[in-house]
């Protein structure tokens, strides 16, 4: 299993491509590289990135407008919890709280420090994933009640169907009830079969998350 994460770095200055592209290659991440704004909105529907390392200030689309609609445009919203890093070189408080209010997780002024910008990178990762995991773990609990509910129901109606039985006037009656009394629990045990299914896929993403934290530092 690949546990690399995939950084997609946006700006317009070639030397910061080039220098983002080394640095964090050599550490042991996927790099990807978006000249503009528009490039940056159709590499995120294509790689779906890990994270994205995004200038503020470029031509035609700028990093406040890439990050609003990542965000909160309907058309990408499969990609709405894609963590943002985004850079630049104002050192207002106002851009800053601007860019963070729109859906960026960190906000870093140039010129940066690598190292600082290496475990501004690294926390984010590991709050995502954590993110990712709390949800997880809220869909399994999801799943576990409605087991616990399917199965309260179906007892309840096992109860009711064993009482019309002893209660019915004949055979062929009985016969009947318990007939479809099976096909209820074959029913039931498709749902809960289906229920399991749906555990295993959500015990192993758990699974995967636990392993790329593990291996998050390249």
């Amino acid at each position: 299993m690949d546990t690399k994460k995939r950084i997609l770095v946006v700006d317009d200055e070639r030397i910061n491509l080039d220098f983002f592209d080394v640095m964090l290659s050599k550490l042991g991440f996927d790099v990807d590289l978006a000249e503009n704004g528009h490039e940056a909105l159709d590499a995120i529907r294509r790689l779906k990135p890990d994270l994205v390392i995004l200038d503020n200030i470029m031509p035609k689309l700028s990093g406040w407008e890439v990050t609003r609609i990542v965000k909160s445009s309907p058309e990408y919203a499969e990609f709405a919890d894609t963590p943002i890093i985004m850079f630049s070189a104002l050192d207002d408080v106002k851009d800053k709280v601007e860019g963070l209010e729109l859906g960026a997780d960190d906000y870093i002024t140039k010129p940066f420090n690598f190292a600082e910008v290496l475990a501004r990178i690294r926390a984010v990762l590991r709050a995502h994933d954590l993110l990712k995991q709390l949800e997880n773990r809220e869909q399994r609990i999801h799943l576990g009640d409605a087991a616990i509910d399917e199965l309260v129901s179906a007892v309840a109606g096992s109860k009711s169907t064993l009482d019309r039985i002893f209660e019915a006037p004949d055979l062929e009656s009985a016969r009947e009830m318990a007939a479809k009394a099976s096909a209820s629990l074959a029913s039931l045990e498709k749902r809960i079969a289906r229920l399991r299914d749906e555990s295993d896929t959500l015990r192993k993403k758990a699974a995967d998350i636990s392993t790329m934290r593990r291996t998050a530092k390249p």
